[in-house]
Formats: C-alpha cells, sequence, structure tokens
C-alpha cells in the first residue's frame, strides 16, 4: 500500500515515517543477523531469500531453523511458527475496527504488512477507530507509513545478511547475536504487568520442560504463557493494554 501516491501524500504517513524512522536501525540489525543465521543454518541463496520475501516473520524464521536442521515434521515446524505468532491474532482482532470499512484485499495487505512495532505506533496514536472519513483516511496513511519503514529495513538488511553471510566467521557468535536481539526485543514490549508475568510463565516453563526433543519446550512455553494470561484477563479483569504506573 506504500507505493500508492494518495497515501503517500497524506500528512500522516509522513508523521509515522519519522516517527519509526529512530527504531528502524534496530529492526535493521535483527534483520541482518536472520539473513546471516539462514545461510549458517544450511540454506540456500534461494531458499534465504524465499524465506525472507515470503514469511516476513524474524521470529518465526529463527525459531522454524533449528527445526530445519533437526530434520523436524512440517506439522512440528507449522505449529511453533504459529505459537510464535499468536499475537497477530490479538494485532488483527484489535485493528478490525480500524480496517473494517475497507475491501478484504486490502485488510490482508495491511494485516500482512503490519508488524510488531509499527502495530505499537499505531495503537498508541489512536485509541480509537475514526468516525469520518477523514479520520479513517489519516489513520490508514500513518499505519502503512508505519509499516513501510519497518518492511523496507527489513527486507534490506535481511538480503544484505544473506549476501554477506559467506564472509562472516561463524565463530563471532551469531546464535549468542541472535539471542541477545530476542531479549531485547522481549524487554522492550514487556510494558504491563500482565505481559511481563507472560514473560516469566513462558521462560519458567521452557526450562521446567526443557528435555522436550525438537526444542518443544518452546512451544509448550509459548502455549502455557498464552492459556494462563488468557484465563487471568477473564477472571481476574485485567488489561493486557493496561501501562504499568510509573
Amino acid at each position: 500500500m506504500f507505493w500508492s501516491s494518495e497515501i503517500r501524500r497524506r500528512p500522516a504517513f509522513g508523521e509515522a515515517w519519522r516517527e519509526m524512522l529512530p527504531v528502524a536501525m534496530g529492526i535493521g540489525a535483527w534483520g541482518l543477523m536472520t539473513g546471516v543465521a539462514m545461510l549458517k543454518s544450511g540454506l540456500s541463496v534461494v531458499e534465504a531469500v524465499a524465506m525472507t520475501l515470503l514469511v516476513y516473520a524474524g521470529s518465526s524464521q529463527l525459531a522454524a531453523l533449528p527445526l530445519l536442521i533437526a530434520g523436524a515434521p512440517f506439522w512440528v515446524i507449522l505449529a511453533t511458527g504459529f505459537c510464535v505468532n499468536l499475537r497477530f491474532v490479538v494485532f488483527s482482532l484489535h485493528l478490525r475496527p480500524y480496517l473494517l470499512h475497507m475491501p478484504r484485499w486490502r485488510r490482508l495487505l495491511h494485516g500482512y504488512l503490519t508488524a510488531d512495532m509499527s502495530y505499537a505506533m499505531f495503537t498508541r496514536r489512536y485509541a480509537t477507530p475514526g468516525n469520518t472519513p477523514a479520520e479513517l483516511q489519516a489513520q490508514e496513511a500513518f499505519l502503512t507509513g508505519g509499516y513501510c519503514v519497518t518492511w523496507m529495513a527489513w527486507m534490506g538488511m535481511s538480503l544484505v545478511g544473506i549476501a554477506l553471510a559467506n564472509f562472516i566467521p561463524s565463530h563471532w557468535g551469531l546464535g549468542f547475536a541472535g539471542v541477545l536481539s530476542l531479549l531485547a526485543i522481549v524487554c522492550s514490549m514487556a510494558t504491563t504487568r500482565l505481559r511481563i508475568l507472560a514473560a516469566l510463565i513462558a521462560a519458567a516453563t521452557a526450562v521446567a520442560a526443557y528435555a522436550l526433543p525438537l526444542r518443544l519446550n518452546i512451544v509448550a512455553g509459548i502455549g502455557t504463557a498464552v492459556l494462563v494470561c488468557f484465563w487471568l484477563e477473564k477472571q481476574l479483569g485485567l488489561n493486557p493494554d493496561e501501562e504499568d504506573e510509573r
């Protein structure tokens, strides 16, 4: 959608672009590391480029790589990617009222291109859907401007990582760099009590289930955290988007 001149001319598009630019460096670094990791894990250049362009989900890509190397069953790889990206189901439900007036193909495209940071910045800027066509157009432009920067940073640096992978020594510890990148992203997203609790439950479950084969302890940790926090949200009336008091 960001190639549409109609959207690019709206002021909200430029505002989102400027707000997202400071985040682009971190997204690009993560994309670079993911691009390198894909080739270092044994994927061919064609396979790595195809995964980058089609999957567009860094956390799922990194979670799937060790399973691909280990020869895990196809359903395990799909289940892992599904669990890792469960948060996008919540994102979609939240964004539905903002996009419901659009044709289905347009909603699908916005949903595919919206990433974590573009979603977070959009919902912070717009607490409720617009009431007039002008407001709805401004919201679409802001959402598009945000994920435009995210998509370009991710795709560009992932492809650079793929191109440079064969020139980077393995002993530089790319696996450890990947863990640190994901840890930084998790910490930046842990802005509420319920999210912090979810991270702690997932971590504790993953450690307790470490003996499971094919790294299914990760899937178990994610599933347990989702179920427990969903139950707490319903039983205690907790709001997952409520910011902690400083």
